[in-house]
């Protein structure tokens, strides 16, 4: 079953709201009075919605298989929250929760028992929540169904906007959200039975680890370095997977994600992400880097080819022939290899790569890397393009326009089964 992208929002937003309602519900218990559990001024945890979208879409397929439904559940989920873990204290160099008092709990972002919750939920939400919704969704006509999944997204992207800059202190940058946002936030407390003045009052009531110093914001170097690691990822993905296909397939083939150039997509967000992700936990024991790499490459893995086969109709791997496979898309020797690859990556190969990124970026300044980017950019535009009229052709599409035409020409059957030999059509 699919699903339509409104069809989708108003899942995120209606489990947003009940993780609200489920986290303030307890939160209130506790203390004894209202409080707010949202991080956006309005009430809603969007990491619940988050969560459930992934899940949806990408799980979709092992409604039949209960068991791994519930462990693929678990990962992606309890992945979407160490992974939002990450990214804001990245963003304000401090914690938004911690674990780490409880038992079982990894770098104290997640632990078992809210892993197991999450596994449980997800599960429940693609056997019947997901139905349900649906079917209650549908019973509004088709118009202000539309107009109630816009404005939700509209009061959605404000309300976060104007938390995010009041914990970034940059209210006055943007005094207008910002006024929104404690208004919101005003409505919200009145009905809870409290009120609470300020976007940033509460999230240090809530939240003690917020910090109230400026946080420092990723700049133009750092973007560059990710950059470029992502490029130096794309290259020796596309080669390790070439060598790697001649030795134990005895034929060379291509491994390349794009058109233009040896280029693994794969690999290169892969190593972008690691990167930003667990280089400051470097100096924990290989065997934590290891279990990591293997859990997050697993997952990230199995995303891709669910993405790739919903977006352009083609599976690019699969791996039904190797024991201990998922659905032919991830197998448990290959998670191993993302283990492997993340604490030599970590450990050994990045402070390698950081030195030689430095003397490109200190020799070309910033030439080389925006005519880079815009190749990138331009390969990857170009990319999705021929794909979409690849599959197109094989439904015996015609093309509509000039651009389609000319696409057709340059990237003809041919080329694109050497470029992707081993792309099957679903």
């Amino acid at each position: 079953m699919r699903y339509s992208v409104y069809e989708l929002l108003i899942f995120g937003f209606v489990y947003s709201f009940g993780g609200w309602l489920a986290e303030t519900a307890v939160a209130s218990g506790r203390k004894k009075k209202y409080q707010n559990r949202g991080f956006a001024s309005g009430p809603f945890c969007y990491l619940y919605g988050v969560g459930a979208v992934v899940i949806t879409l990408f799980l979709q397929e092992l409604r039949g298989e209960p068991l791994f439904l519930f462990v693929g559940s678990l990962v992606l989920a309890t992945l979407t929250e160490w992974l939002a873990g990450k990214l804001l204290e990245r963003m304000n160099r401090q914690r938004w929760w911690d674990y780490s008092r409880k038992r079982w709990n990894l770098d104290g972002y997640i632990c078992l028992q809210y892993s197991l919750l999450w596994g449980c939920l997800g599960t429940a939400a693609v056997l019947y929540g997901n139905d349900l919704i649906q079917a209650v969704y549908h019973l509004f006509p088709p118009l202000l169904r539309t107009l109630i999944v816009w404005g939700l997204a509209v009061l959605g992207c404000l309300d976060i906007l104007g938390s995010w800059f009041s914990v970034r202190h940059l209210e006055e940058w943007v005094s207008g959200l910002f006024r929104f946002s404690r208004k919101v936030e005003a409505f919200i407390a009145r009905a809870g039975g409290a009120v609470a003045d300020r976007v940033e009052r509460r999230l240090v009531r809530v939240y003690p680890v917020t910090p109230s110093s400026r946080g420092q914001a990723v700049g133009k170097r750092d973007f560059a370095e990710l950059f470029w690691l992502f490029v130096m990822g794309s290259f020796l993905g596309d080669l390790i997977e070439t060598v790697f296909c001649r030795l134990t397939m005895g034929t060379w083939m291509s491994r390349s994600s794009v058109v233009w150039g040896p280029f693994s997509v794969v690999w290169g967000l892969a190593i972008m992400m690691a990167t930003a992700l667990l280089y400051r936990d470097r100096d924990k024991p290989d065997g934590y880097i290891f279990v990591i790499g293997t859990v997050l490459g697993g997952a990230y893995e199995y995303i891709c080819s669910v993405f790739t086969e919903l977006a352009f109709g083609t599976v690019f791997w699969d791996y039904s022939g190797i024991p201990f496979n998922l659905g032919g898309r991830i197998n448990l020797l290959y998670c191993f290899f993302w283990g492997i690859a993340a604490v030599i990556w970590i450990k050994k190969l990045y402070p390698r790569a950081h030195k030689l990124i430095c003397q490109i970026l200190d020799a070309t300044g910033h030439w080389l890397t925006v005519a880079a980017l815009l190749f990138m950019l331009a390969n990857l535009g170009v990319s999705v393009l021929a794909l979409a009229r690849y599959d197109g052709r094989r439904q015996g599409l015609e093309p509509r326009s000039g651009l389609e035409r000319l696409i057709d020409l340059r990237f003809g059957d041919d080329r694109m089964e050497r470029i992707y030999p081993n792309a099957i059509t679903r």
